[in-house]
This record gives structure tokens, C-alpha cells and sequence, in this order.
């Protein structure tokens, strides 16, 4: 049987919390450990964040409509839209689609999403990485 009354909500926290129950204490997030960086590090994009990225900047750049883009791609307006955000994972034939709806090939896409991933692991090399990233140069990798 419940310890709680019949009409109120029983809460339970996603976080174990630091002060103990009923003492009417704020909880606190606990204490981080000493030589602990201060600021967290920022996430690799993911690849569809990059690519959403990607399509809603040429969309802009022709002031073009969800809708106007969405119908000429033949997909529906809500998932290009979630396409765009990054919310979805799209298969090559509609990112193939979207981008010819563009004025792009799939290769172009693509290619510029790639330019974006470059930057951002250029960007994130001159911030403490003591060596610089691998490169292709069409042969191999050059350190």
C-alpha cells in the first residue's frame, strides 16, 4: 500500500539529492572534484546536425519557404522542417531529394556539411590540442 495521500502527485527525483529529505534544504548539485575543468567541453556535431545546418542555410539563402522546398522535394513540410533541426536522420534519397530541390547534388550537400565538420575540428584544435588533427591529401593520412 502507498504512503502518499490518494490525490496528490508522488515526486521522484531524477537526481539523488544532497541534502537530506525534509530538512528544507535546497538541493545542490554536487561539488566538482578538484583540477576538474571549469567549463565542459563542447559536443562533437553530430552529421545531421550538420547536414540540417546545411540545407536550412541554401534555403534561407534563396528565401525560399518550408513548404516551397518541402514540395518541390516531394517530402512532407514537418520533416524537412525536423530535417533542418537536426531531429531527424534522413535516408541518402531524401537528402538527395531536399538538396536537388536546392539546386544542389547530393554530392554538394554533402560536401558542404563536410566543409562545416572540417571548421569545426579546426576551431576545436587552436582551443588546446596540443597536435593538430590528421588530414586526407587524397592519398593518405598526413599528420
Amino acid at each position: 500500500m502507498s504512503t502518499h495521500a490518494p490525490n496528490e502527485a508522488r515526486v521522484i527525483p531524477l537526481r539523488p539529492q544532497t541534502s537530506p529529505p525534509g530538512s528544507g534544504g535546497a538541493t545542490r548539485a554536487p561539488q566538482r572534484p578538484a583540477g576538474a575543468p571549469q567549463t565542459p567541453t563542447p559536443r562533437e556535431p553530430l552529421w545531421r546536425d550538420l547536414v540540417g545546418d546545411v540545407l536550412r542555410r541554401e534555403r534561407l539563402a534563396q528565401e525560399r519557404t518550408l513548404k516551397d522546398v518541402a514540395e518541390s522535394a516531394r517530402i512532407s513540410m514537418p520533416y524537412l522542417s525536423e530535417l533542418e533541426r537536426g531531429r531527424k536522420e534522413a535516408s541518402s534519397e531524401v537528402l538527395a531529394a531536399a538538396a536537388q530541390a536546392l539546386g544542389l547534388g547530393l554530392a554538394d550537400l554533402l560536401s558542404l556539411a563536410q566543409d562545416e565538420l572540417a571548421r569545426y575540428a579546426r576551431s576545436r584544435a587552436g582551443r588546446g590540442r596540443t597536435s593538430p588533427p590528421a588530414q586526407y591529401d587524397g592519398l593518405c593520412l598526413v599528420a
